[in-house]
């Protein structure tokens, strides 16, 4: 029996660097022989983070967020799921929201505040994060690493893969004024040389996931 790899996309840009890394690392899960689940949640129905209402504390719903909205298809995968990648760019320095309400809603429908048992989750799901962002790969790994840390307490023993300095837009010289900030030419030389590495880098974790 085949195994199911749930891929999450938090970012709103099909076809650019978030999606991209996504798209790889599944395609490595399934080159190890699993099934993938796919979800964009920019293309959800209406849903929301976390409301705080307490219903995964109760021992019915333990370990299951009880709210219904576009994001319960996602937990529900998730929760059967053999695997989990989930990738976001970094915007102003944190996750996007989207990225943010589904982390919410993950980690605190198993955190129980119990010393002696403070995760309910009924087994772990691996996961590999994966980040983009405009700032170097080096830029934002404290942040990361808290994911990280939380994600393999409260989900599942988690891998990351950061790619910073990405490109932006295919001619940064047709914005309305001039992004005086960010070489083009170096920017198109990066994603050309190691952006593809960067492809066969989550291709490599997308197997290892399945493994």
């Amino acid at each position: 029996m085949s195994k199911t790899i749930v891929a999450v996309n938090a970012g709103p840009r099909m076809g650019w660097n978030t999606e991209t890394l996504i798209a790889q690392a599944s395609k490595g899960a399934e080159s190890a022989g699993a099934e993938v689940l796919r979800f964009d949640l920019f293309r959800l129905e209406k849903y929301t983070g976390c409301v705080s209402c307490f219903g995964c504390k109760k021992e019915a719903f333990k370990g299951r967020c009880i709210r219904k909205d576009g994001l319960t298809p996602v937990l529900d995968a998730i929760r059967g799921a053999d695997g989990l990648i989930v990738g976001s760019p970094n915007y102003l320095g944190e996750m996007t929201a989207s990225f943010r309400a589904l982390y919410e809603r993950l980690i605190f429908q198993n955190l129980t505040y119990n010393l002696e048992n403070p995760c309910c989750g009924l087994r772990a799901v691996p996961v590999l994060l994966i980040m983009t962002s405009n700032a170097p790969d080096t830029a934002y790994q404290g942040l990361l690493r808290n994911y990280q840390q939380t994600l393999s307490r409260f989900v599942g023993p988690t891998e990351t893969l950061a790619c910073g300095n990405t490109l932006q837009l295919k001619d940064y010289g047709k914005t309305d004024w001039p992004w005086t900030m960010f070489d083009p030419e170096e920017k198109q030389r990066r994603h050309e040389t190691v952006f593809p590495q960067e492809c066969r880098n989550a291709f490599a974790l997308g197997a290892a996931l399945v493994r």
